[in-house]
């Protein structure tokens, strides 16, 4: 099989970002996403910058390309300012994480008249029901196909990292899970969910693809819901680790964050350099080790088996990759992630308010509303 790689400008940026609509007076998610989708895109007359997802609970926000990370978060905040507007009227509101605090997955409302989410359900039966998940996905431009497997594998080893930050999903069905994020762990479930399997180069990418797709698993290489993956058609690596992020500021830090890793990567590749990569079994333990512990997780950082605190890896990964933010213009985002440190993630935040409120969710529910409208 083979397939286009769209070559991009290197480091150009996009970024999708999964939100929940919510009723103003239970906290409860609210099947109001086709009413918000329209108003929405009559008032920007683009379809393409706010679309459907899998339940009627969601509006996906979807920015154009752009060559820094405050033109992203800016457009960003445009946006989701509209879609806040949108909701207004209809008695829901917008907030964001990986899961709904107390919302149940049967009592939600699959998108009608999309093949695509019929497909996906009537295969994936009980567990693709049960996708009530959110998540922010980040586009790099890649300018040469043959580096973008090379820097996904890379880029395996700081799953744990990007798990850790955005980790904003320790509730599920009402329940303390004890797990920073549950999304992660759901969300692997799907058939072509988690971590890429073992690819070389790009011709094993399309034989991963030819194979899937002859045998029935996939009906392209857009079905493929790996944590990171090529994305062909934009000429793209796709992180797609991240929990719903739950404020502005975070997705801008997150965003530098990607956007500085490859191309520190890229420019490795550039000199002739050959990339490091870990051992698979090193990569699931850190990535569940992420979802478990979050902040507090201490991971595998090397091939020989090295640990540290994820916390004190990121900071050091700030001062290492400044000069690359400094060239990229995101140096206030990418900073931001030492502010992350301090203030908590998103779950821990989240815990410390149903704590202070008694064990009540619909307070967490309030939180999330109050943190990402403030945040823009």
């Amino acid at each position: 099989m083979d397939i286009r790689f769209t070559e991009s400008r290197p480091s150009t940026l996009g970024v999708e970002w999964e939100l929940p609509l919510v009723d103003r007076g239970t906290g409860d998610l609210a099947p109001r996403a086709p009413a918000v989708l329209s108003a929405v895109q009559e008032r920007l007359g683009d379809p393409d910058r706010v679309t459907e997802e899998l339940l009627t609970n969601t509006v996906e926000v979807v920015t154009g390309v752009h060559d820094t990370v405050g033109g992203a978060t800016s457009e960003l905040a445009g946006i989701i300012g509209e879609v806040i507007d949108a909701a207004e009227p209809l008695d829901a509101q917008v907030m964001c994480s990986g899961t709904h605090p107390f919302a149940q997955w049967d009592q939600q409302e699959i998108t009608a008249d999309s093949e695509h989410y019929t497909t996906l359900i009537d295969r994936t039966r009980w567990w693709g029901r049960q996708m009530l998940i959110w998540g922010v996905h980040v586009h790099v431009g890649i300018d040469d196909r043959d580096k973008a497997v090379p820097i996904m594998n890379a880029m395996l080893a700081y799953v744990p990292h990007l798990q850790a930050f955005t980790a904003s999903s320790p509730f599920w069905g009402g329940t303390d899970t004890g797990y920073a994020s549950n999304r992660a762990l759901m969300f692997q479930q799907l058939p072509t969910g988690g971590l890429p399997p073992g690819i070389d180069d790009w011709t094993g990418f399309e034989t991963v693809v030819d194979d899937l797709t002859k045998t029935g698993v996939i009906d392209g290489f857009k079905d493929l819901r790996w944590d990171i993956r090529p994305s062909p058609g934009w000429g793209t690596l796709e992180n797609r680790v991240s929990d719903g992020i739950s404020t502005l500021h975070e997705v801008g830090g997150v965003t530098a964050f990607v956007q500085c890793l490859v191309t520190a990567l890229s420019d490795r590749l550039d000199r002739g350099e050959t990339l490091p990569s870990m051992q698979p079994w090193f990569i699931r333990e850190n990535k569940w080790r992420a979802a478990r512990y979050g902040m507090e997780a201490e991971i595998i950082t090397d091939a020989a088996g090295h640990e540290r605190l994820v916390t004190d890896e990121v900071h050091d990964l700030v001062q290492r990759l400044d000069p690359i933010a400094d060239r990229l213009g995101c140096q206030q985002e990418l900073h931001h992630l030492d502010t992350m440190i301090a203030d908590g993630a998103s779950y821990q935040r989240q815990l410390r308010v149903a704590q202070e409120n008694g064990g009540d969710l619909r307070a967490v529910v309030r939180h999330l509303v109050t943190e990402l409208r403030e945040s823009l």
